[in-house]
Parts: C-alpha cells; structure tokens; sequence
C-alpha cells in the first residue's frame, strides 16, 4: 500500500556559505527540504557527508569530485548549471547597474553582462531550445526569490551598491513610476519624472520603476539623489542632458551616468525591474536593486503587484496605457481592502491627448476601485495622494 501524501514541509533556502555553515554548526544534520543555492562546496566535503541529504536540492552547485554522486545516492536532487550561459540561472541576488556595467567606463556597452546576455536572448529566442527555455526560466524565478528577500521584513536587501546585502527594503512602502521611455534627458518631461522619485524618496517612500530608460531612469535619479541637497539632482540633471538618449551610443549614455553615481556613490535605495524582452532598451544604473527577467509579463506583474502604495503614471503612450489597464484590471477584481490607488498626472495628456481618463472612470463606475483613482495636474498633488493611504 503506498504511503499518504503529505504536504511537503516548508523549505529552508541557503544562499551563502556562511549560512550553511552556520546552521551545521547548530547541529543541523537533516537536509531534508532545504533548498542550497548557488554555492561553491568544494571544499565542504566532509561537512556534506556528516549530514542526511535526503529531500535537499541542490542548484546550481560546485562539489569535490564524488560528492556529487554521494549525495544524489542518498536521496538529494541537483540540478546542474547549463552550460555556455552568459548568467546563473540559480543567482540569490538582485542585480546592480555596476555589475550589469562593469567595464562600460573603458570598453564598449556590447562588452558588459547586460549586453551578453541581452546578446544570448537573442540567440536563445530564434532557437526556442528546451535548455534555453528551462534556463530562463529558473532564473525569472530565483530572481522573483531574490526580490522576495528583498522585500521582506528583516531579510537583507539582496544587493546593494557595492554588491553586498543591506537592510530590508520593507521598512518603506513601494509606489511605482510609470513613464514613457522615450523621454530625454533634459526635457521637462524627463526633469518631471526626476522630481517626482526626489519626492517620494524624501517621503520614505521605495520607489520603484520599470527599472529602463525614459521616465523610468529619471525616477530611479530622483529618488537614488533624495536624500542629497537639491543642487546635487540639479547638477546631475544638466550633467545628464550632454547624452539625451541611449540611441546612437549605449556606451556614452551609460557613461554619464556612471559619472554621476561616481559622484554621489551612497544613494538611497530604490527598484528597477527592465527586462531583455525590451533589451534595445538598456537598464538605468540608478535602481539599486535591479530585477532583471527574460520575460516581461512576469516582470510587468511584479512590478503592479509590489507597488503595494499606489502607482503613479506619467504621461507616456502604448506601454503607459497598457500598463494603466493591467493595473485597472488588477483592482478591478479585487477586494476593496486590496485595491491600491492609481495616479494618473497630466489631465489633458490622459483626457485629450490619449483619453485614458474618461474610460477608467466609466471602468470603475460602481466599483470598490471607483473611489481610488485620480487625474491631477501636479506632481505635489500625485505625492498628497499617495500619502492618504499611508498607515
């Protein structure tokens, strides 16, 4: 007769050597529904063998000759790195601009990690191979975990600027920007955005973004320069317009901002979540925290459901008004304590030039959500309304 099913026992991620060595310093001698990720072993040979892996799974490893067979013998489950990929399918941690960066002050952007792996999708997309699927996959999804983390209470940031962990971003609410991509910098468009994210930056509030150029980089600048004197964003904003765009030279456009960040290197956390879907749109160095993923559903998705204080939506055009109907369709059908509120800023831009406005309210009419929308005109009166639902 086969054994009951049971509900399997909450697993125990383990991200760090220090961790794993902690915890078997504790006494630990189970592995049994620990998740250990990403992690060099090789020389926790006889550690590993002192425990019973039964129920662990192993992601991503390195191990001393034998090991491997050793455990899997006894009941643990690896999953081994695919070969020839320009990332870690199994990373434990967010990413950073310096990191998706490294090498861009001196070389070409088409030399960075971003670029590789932006070069890779494109490759992997033509081919639509098991292993290139199953390898993306696995890192949207350890990605996700790593925000997670990030994003919970008394766990640590997952990375910071200099690429080591920091304190929770839980401690401040996160209020989405949401913007056209195609703004310059040095427009007033692009000065707007960046005031908005000083805003609610100064306010306590994380901000977070598409984590791309446009709106959403100067959102990023804003709030990364929050807690700086106003000169300090001003100076960053003329120093910025010498490059207004990414086109014709990614390498120049994310040259300037490396000068500013090399500037001011301490800068207030913030989240950027871009994806290589849109890879001829590079990463903002300014999110701190960046959540990068293959595929941009998943990224739009986190990006609404984590805006747990509201999103604010700049003007912007097809990517904006579907971002504003995703989020529409979110509170939509939900319950009246889950419904977030959603700030729509230009009321001639979203009434007369892309009448959003009219249709949102006629959506919401009767609705738990109808109470929670708003068109204003200011980006004071954008911050004021996201302050109503602060608790």
């Amino acid at each position: 007769m086969n054994a009951p099913l049971r509900h399997a026992s909450r697993s125990l991620e383990v991200e760090s050597l220090a961790r794993l060595d902690h915890l078997l310093e504790a006494g630990s001698t189970s592995l049994q529904s620990w998740h250990i990720q990403s992690l060099e072993l090789s020389q926790r040979s006889a550690q590993l063998r002192s425990t019973d892996p039964t129920g662990a799974v192993f992601l991503g490893c390195t191990f001393a000759p034998g090991d491997e067979d050793w455990l899997r013998a006894h009941g643990a489950l690896i999953f081994p790195v695919l070969p020839g990929l320009p990332f870690n399918q199994y990373r434990a941690q967010l990413y950073t601009g310096t990191e998706l960066y490294a090498g861009v002050a001196k070389h070409p952007y088409e030399s960075t990690v971003d670029a590789q792996i932006y070069r890779w999708w494109l490759a992997a997309g033509s081919t639509r191979s098991l292993d290139a699927k199953l390898a993306m996959a696995m890192h949207d999804h350890a990605i996700a975990d790593a925000l997670d983390d990030a994003l919970r209470p008394g766990e640590g940031a997952g990375a910071a600027r200099d690429g080591c962990s920091g304190s929770s971003l839980l401690a401040h609410t996160m209020v989405g920007v949401m913007g056209g991509h195609a703004a310059r910098r040095g427009s007033s468009d692009y000065g707007n955005a960046a005031q908005l994210g000083r805003m609610l930056g100064a306010a306590g509030y994380l901000v977070g973004t598409g984590g791309g150029p446009g709106a959403m980089e100067a959102a990023n600048l804003g709030a990364y320069l929050s807690a700086e004197p106003t000169e300090a964003l001003n100076w960053a904003l003329e120093a910025l317009a010498h490059r207004p765009s990414f086109r014709p030279s990614v390498s120049a456009w994310a040259r300037a901002a490396v000068a500013v960040v090399e500037k001011f290197p301490s800068g207030v956390a913030n989240v950027g979540i871009p994806t290589w879907f849109y890879g001829h749109e590079p990463p903002n160095i300014f999110a701190t925290h960046i959540a990068k993923y293959f595929a941009n559903s998943v990224r739009e998705a986190e990006l609404l459901t984590r805006s747990t204080g509201g999103i604010i939506f700049l003007p912007g055009s097809a990517g904006t008004v579907r971002e504003i109907f995703q989020d529409a369709c979110e509170n939509y059908y939900a319950s009246e304590a889950a419904v977030a509120p959603m700030v729509l800023v230009g009321a001639k831009h979203w009434t007369s030039e892309l009448p959003v406005w009219p249709l949102l309210q006629r959506l919401a009419q009767g609705k738990p959500m109808e109470q929670h929308i708003f068109c204003v005109d200011s980006l004071a009166d954008a911050v004021s309304v996201v302050n109503q639902y602060r608790s």
